[in-house]
């Protein structure tokens, strides 16, 4: 299993202890306060992602064969689903991230609590992890 992998199981163990989507919702949002703000130099057009109904912002950086990754979002819902993008993606190598499609939110139960914007920001936030981690796997092959 792959270190993605056992990440997704722990989620999915940890959103199974919730019987109804208000807890799992303040499960979620407090994934969210657990993440590192952004440096307002970070917040800037170019790390803006395209396709979300709420502001998000990524950044992202190699290091020692791995993708780094820090996001934001304006929303306290959508931070949440960033924390759980981040840990899934923060820290892989290019192939392991490119292995990993964001069906695994449908294994969290979360495909019927969002809505289809939703689902289409974290699609192009999971696109932009993975365009970058297409890059750096070039980068290091040629």
């Amino acid at each position: 299993m792959s270190a993605a992998e056992e990440v997704i199981a722990e989620l999915e163990e940890g959103f199974a202890l919730f019987d109804d989507w208000e807890d799992r919702y303040r499960y979620l949002m407090e994934l969210g306060r657990e993440l590192e703000p952004l440096a307002p130099e970070e917040m800037v057009e170019a790390n803006r992602v395209s396709g979300c109904q709420s502001r998000v912002w990524l950044t992202t950086r190699a290091e020692g064969g791995r993708l780094r990754l820090r996001a934001a979002s304006d929303a306290a819902f959508v931070q949440g689903i960033l924390a759980l993008l981040l840990r899934v993606y923060d820290g892989r190598s290019p192939a392991e991230i490119m292995a990993t499609g964001p069906e695994f939110l449908g294994r969290l139960g979360l495909d019927e609590a969002l809505s289809m914007s939703r689902r289409n920001g974290a699609a192009a936030v999971v696109g932009r992890i993975q365009a970058a981690a297409q890059r750096m796997g070039a980068e290091a092959a040629g």
